[in-house]
């Protein structure tokens, strides 16, 4: 046994201890209604409700506070949808009554899944992933289940919140054009396949897509109520389009909205999923960055 013992604190001495890096998971990225009207009773709970005004003040889920989408995104350097700074959003989200330890819970509102991703993609961003959750089916769902809705607006204590940005969560033009080509990568492009193919002319100058780019269209990850489709679907959904568990995904779309559908499905999804905050709006204007048809023809 002391021979042991010695062996042990050798090996403490030339090869210490250090504990592994993971990251936490929440225990769930979707929320049922019957599951949340379990935590909200048991109370440290604050539900996002992300739609039109007018719509949260028709009816939201007692307790629920507005989120305003301008809030959590910014014009910056030329593009349409950015994620602010840090101290911004950090000042946001505690005069919402946002605590440490606070379980986060997102309602969408009406044709609001897209942004409401986006919210999840910034939330993450800033490390509180692992405390948040998407309210399956939005609030549609939670009308549906017979739950209590109100008009009552809540009282909100501002709440003191400390931040631990996963800058990882973005990526850049300079780290997506790197990954072209690289068989560890997965480039998926969430906008509708004429987009995709360089058939519509939109907002931006040049028309087409990343090369080697697949095009999952985020519309194709949702059913007839905006809601995430079961899961093996969309696992079949990425797996077909080369987005596989043992690579690294990265999403985009026209502005980096969309695109946080797919985000939202690889979190699920256990995936290791980046987006490109600045899409095609950011791709687009760099005339050396390679563009695809529909043909496969650089221009």
């Amino acid at each position: 046994m002391a021979s042991t013992l010695r062996l042990l604190a050798v090996c403490a001495l030339f090869f210490p201890w250090r504990p592994v890096q993971r990251r936490t998971e929440p225990e769930s990225v979707l929320i049922s209604p019957a599951t949340l009207r379990d935590r909200l009773a048991r109370g440290g709970v604050v539900v996002l409700h992300i739609s039109e005004r007018a719509e949260y003040n028709d009816a939201h889920i007692p307790g629920a506070r507005f989120l305003p989408y301008a809030s959590i995104s910014t014009h910056g350097a030329g593009l349409m949808l950015e994620i602010p700074p840090v101290a911004t959003l950090d000042s946001v989200l505690e005069s919402l009554g946002i605590s440490n330890g606070t379980q986060i819970v997102l309602s969408a509102g009406k044709d609001w899944t897209s942004p409401t991703a986006r919210v999840f993609l910034t939330l993450d961003y800033l490390g509180l992933g692992d405390r948040t959750s998407v309210l399956d089916g939005g609030f549609g769902a939670w009308t549906s289940d017979g739950s209590a809705v109100t008009k009552e607006l809540p009282v909100v204590t501002r709440g003191t919140l400390t931040v631990h940005p996963r800058t990882d969560v973005i990526v850049d033009g300079t780290t997506v054009r790197g990954a072209i080509g690289d068989g560890r990568v997965a480039l998926i492009d969430a906008r509708s396949p004429r987009f995709y193919r360089g058939e519509a002319e939109d907002m931006h100058g040049r028309q087409g897509h990343i090369p080697g780019a697949k095009n999952v269209p985020f519309i194709a990850l949702l059913d007839e109520r905006g809601a995430l489709k079961p899961r093996a679907v969309l696992e079949a959904a990425l797996d077909a389009a080369g987005a596989t568990s043992g690579k690294r995904l990265i999403a985009y779309c026209a502005i980096g909205q969309q695109a946080s559908v797919v985000y939202l499905v690889g979190r699920l999804l256990g995936r290791d999923v980046r987006l490109y905050d600045g899409s095609w709006d950011d791709w687009s204007q760099h005339a050396d960055y390679p563009v695809e048809s529909g043909r496969g023809a650089s221009r």
